[in-house]
């Protein structure tokens, strides 16, 4: 393996000789991207827990805390259709020490900042290298390892995506519990270095590189339609999508990606190859990927929710439900991928699609005294299903992509991921809201006065109040404030069931696309500005 690396190296760029890393074997090269990997998705995930801490010490509301997450995701937005280009005309070494660079930079900046605006100028540099180091990771693997083996090695990359976001609120709830927030930023530090220092000796430059031109007009049309989009996204889950903030973004998102989209399918050149899409196992798994992480947010958004605002419990013991699950896939991923090697991702979709979706439902019954076992248990069941199906389809896709379309399709597919995941955020929430909203004025309505049987409960409660000594105008008061907390209470579960009501239709309809999905025949290379790749013939292997 370790030759055909090399081989593919010289065929494109000559021999690589007195730099560190050159003749590393596909595992160390996967060692050094996975130990990068898993410090940047575990930054974003410690995020939550301590806002609240951060709020307080900084001296900020909610509404502007938010930016530390928001602005993060808009910036990861904006790059990734970048990355195709920067992953084509950057050698591998180079792109690897500046990403993990900028984003050790922003850490530093982050953990020693005194105000909100030096600490959310540190999250906005962390954010630029944490956007480019998954695509030129799904890069490396795709080129070091041949379709046959490809499943094995996105079961280990799809491991690292799980596992640092299930550790991540409980890890960054015991450190806020015990200790300082900055302690957050400090901890991504040890594993920068560990990634920096693997790379020094283990990485070469292992894909080829070309002269492309960048395509600006995409770039500018690209930044500003993910970016408006994403942030309309975003604040919708908070102000509704009434809000006219909300409506403006998403209409300026929507004529720029649209103006996106007609330039980038006709440049010679273009900043995404959005002709992936003429492919058609690609096109199906991408559709199936996009519901299938919309659906998956509805558990990791709705549960900590729940289970801390509603249940009381701490945010540590919130961050402990997701450890099983997150065991339980770090298991079946690296399992989940021999099983695709052999069989393809259609069955394994099928199968983990119908446990989720089971699952999915069953989150649909919430009470006010659901225990913390059940939760566990379906969460953990829940995980199995995804196990089976995060990286599989994904890699079916791509397997059917010709090399040199190999850093557009990771840029598309990592982009529709992210959009999804955005837009799955924000529905979820707003349903959740709008559905808490109606339940309680529902409620209220139902509290008739007149009925006789509420007003003996009523009396019978004041009674039991005067018993302590509880005057009858304080005791109304205590009355009206316990109503209150009941009626919300009760509203925002059933906001909460409605949600999942949601995210299980989202399921169904991913499941019934899975059975689409065929297996993955790789055509004959050509190479992207070819002028065979710009008729409107369709590629060999495609049925669009």
């Amino acid at each position: 393996m370790a030759e055909e690396v090399r081989a593919k190296r010289a065929g494109a760029e000559g021999p690589e000789t007195g730099r560190p890393g050159a003749s590393a074997s596909p595992l160390r090269i996967m060692a050094v991207f996975l130990t990068g990997a898993f410090v940047a998705i575990l930054n974003q995930t410690l995020m939550n827990v301590a806002l609240p801490h951060m709020m307080n010490d900084l001296g900020v509301d909610a509404a502007t805390i938010q930016w530390l997450i928001t602005g993060y995701m808009l910036i990861n937005g904006v790059l990734v259709p970048v990355s195709a280009y920067l992953v084509q005309t950057i050698s591998t070494r180079r792109l690897f020490f500046f990403t993990m660079g900028v984003f050790t930079a922003g850490s530093l900046i982050s953990a020693f900042s005194h105000s909100f605006a030096t600490l959310l100028a540190g999250r906005l540099v962390q954010a630029v290298g944490a956007g480019i180091i998954m695509p030129l990771m799904m890069n490396v693997i795709l080129f070091i390892f041949p379709p046959e083996s490809r499943g094995r090695a996105m079961g280990m990359m799809g491991l690292v995506m799980i596992f640092a976001p299930a550790i991540g609120p409980t890890l960054s709830g015991w450190i806020v519990e015990n200790y300082h927030w900055r302690y957050l930023f400090f901890l991504s530090l040890p594993f920068a270095a560990l990634s920096l220092m693997l790379a020094y000796f283990w990485l070469g430059d292992v894909l080829p590189r070309r002269s492309l031109r960048l395509d600006q007009g995409g770039a500018l049309f690209s930044v500003v339609g993910f970016g408006s989009l994403l942030y309309a996204l975003s604040r919708a889950g908070s102000v509704g999508w009434s809000s006219r903030e909300v409506q403006l973004m998403l209409l300026i998102g929507i004529v720029f990606l649209f103006l996106f989209v007609v330039r980038e399918l006709s440049v010679e050149a273009p900043l995404l190859e959005l002709r992936v899409f003429r492919y058609d196992v690609f096109a199906v798994t991408s559709v199936v990927s996009a519901l299938m992480t919309m659906a998956m947010f509805a558990a990791m958004v709705l549960l900590p929710i729940y289970l801390q605002n509603i249940r009381g419990f701490t945010p540590v013991e919130a961050g402990l439900l997701l450890l099983p699950g997150a065991l339980l896939m770090g298991l079946m991923m690296p399992i989940a991928g021999a099983l695709f090697d052999r069989f393809g991702a259609r069955p394994l979709a099928v199968v983990g699609l119908l446990i989720t979706l089971f699952t999915t439902w069953s989150f649909t019954g919430l009470t006010a005294e659901t225990t913390y076992r059940h939760i566990l248990f379906l969460y953990t069941v829940r995980s199995l299903g995804m196990s089976l199906m995060m990286m599989t389809v994904m890699t079916e896709g791509l397997n059917q992509l010709p090399p040199a379309l190999n850093s557009h399709g990771t840029a598309v597919a990592n982009t529709v991921r992210m959009v999804a995941g955005s837009l799955g955020t924000a529905l979820l929430v707003t349903v959740m809201t709008n559905r808490a909203t109606f339940h309680a004025e529902a409620m209220r309505a139902a509290m008739n006065t007149a009925d006789p049987a509420w007003q003996a409960a009523y009396a019978q409660a004041k009674s039991a109040l005067a018993a302590f000594g509880v005057t009858d105008q304080a005791a109304d008061r205590v009355l009206a404030l316990l109503l209150f907390g009941t009626v919300q209470k009760e509203a925002i579960i059933r906001g909460i069931n409605d949600a999942f009501v949601w995210a299980t239709a989202i399921t169904a309809l991913a499941l019934v696309a899975s059975f689409f999905i065929r297996r993955a025949r790789r055509p004959a290379v050509r190479s992207v500005g070819a002028p065979t790749d710009r008729t409107g013939t369709a590629p060999a292997g495609s049925s669009i």
